[in-house]
């Protein structure tokens, strides 16, 4: 007998936010499940504690910066400087997405979620 535990998004957890977090990482090798990712944050924010809303709100604003500076990276590329922007836009990618790993596993809020930089 196998146990089939259904696989619950619970918006109230740092699991959640974690597992968001995860998803972003792992879409610089797969690409959509960072999509996957903030539809959970949409879906989540609003539902938590103020700690948990501030890593919502930065995980929905990596994705949309994320995007931004990547296709103006893509649009550069014909220049040859979009080859730097897109390499420092994976820099800043990764960077934002492991403080705010580590601001949650500390229980903490995301210092400045709306920051432009790191």
């Amino acid at each position: 007998m196998s146990d089939t535990t259904p696989i619950s998004v619970d918006p109230s957890s740092k699991g959640n936010a974690n597992l968001i977090y995860i998803l972003y990482l792992v879409a610089i090798v797969v690409g959509v499940t960072s999509l996957v990712g903030v539809i959970i944050a949409y879906t989540s924010k609003g539902k938590g504690d103020p700690v948990l809303d501030s890593h919502y709100n930065n995980q929905i604003n990596i994705f949309w910066k994320g995007l931004l500076y990547s296709l103006i990276g893509f649009v550069l590329m014909a220049v040859l400087i979009g080859f730097l922007i897109l390499l420092a836009t994976l820099v800043w990618y990764i960077i934002r997405c492991v403080k705010g790993m580590q601001a949650l596993s500390a229980g903490q809020p995301v210092e400045n979620p709306g920051s432009w930089l790191l």
